[in-house]
């Protein structure tokens, strides 16, 4: 029932009604229906069926089965290509997040999926280009705090130091911090020690970030 107060809101604009006008087809108050739209009461199940019909859409849209299909999907896919990365098959990762961008070309999730991947893989520039992309459309915060760890170190690798100490230092105080980052940083590490880095934090502790 999530979505179901805005989808009520945003269909009966859509037919260009006022509350006023679902309420009498449905022999109900109009506060009645300012409270579904509100989330502060449901209407009875008995009564979808009509309100599918007012607003000439279907039941399952109502109540927003197409968004949690397609929230089921891509949590599936990242779910794969999670797995392929743990796995070490970071190619199959790769074309899972490929061809999940055609579908999804502007989901953050993907987005930063990819670059993952491409960074696992020291594909560096490709993935600094994604992150740098994705990070600010996205509103998960694990995945955001997540993905800019990884991005200082591949700012390091491409020899964008100061790049890689700006972003440390905006680092909140998690895992993923400027305790633990900026130290590293200025260590000088190696390519391989700074692959391993990016490894931990995108792989991290087994609890995702999708």
């Amino acid at each position: 029932m999530m979505y179901l107060p805005a989808n009520l809101k945003k269909y009966r604009i859509l037919k260009e009604l006022t509350q006023e006008d679902v309420a009498e087809f449905l022999g109900i108050t109009p506060q009645s229906v300012s409270k579904w739209e509100r989330g502060e009461s449901y209407p009875d199940i008995t009564l979808l069926p009509a309100l599918a019909n007012i607003f000439e859409t279907s039941v399952d849209l109502l109540l927003g089965m197409d968004t949690i299909r397609a929230e089921e999907t891509r949590y599936n896919i990242h779910k794969k290509a999670v797995a392929y990365q743990r796995n070490g098959d970071l190619d199959m990762a790769e074309k899972t997040y490929r061809d999940a961008l055609l579908i999804y070309p502007n989901k953050p999730g993907m987005i930063l999926g990819l670059a993952s991947t491409l960074a696992l893989k020291g594909d560096t520039e490709e993935a600094i280009e994604l992150m740098e992309r994705g990070l600010p459309i996205s509103i998960n915060e694990k995945q955001k705090s997540t993905m800019r760890a990884a991005l200082c170190f591949l700012y390091l690798k491409a020899g964008r130091e100061d790049k890689a100490c700006k972003l440390a230092s905006q680092l909140p105080h998690m895992r993923e911090s400027r305790e633990v980052v900026q130290p590293l940083i200025k260590q000088g590490l190696s390519d391989s020690q700074i692959d391993e880095n990016i490894k931990t934090i995108i792989l991290g502790d087994g609890e995702g970030i999708w």
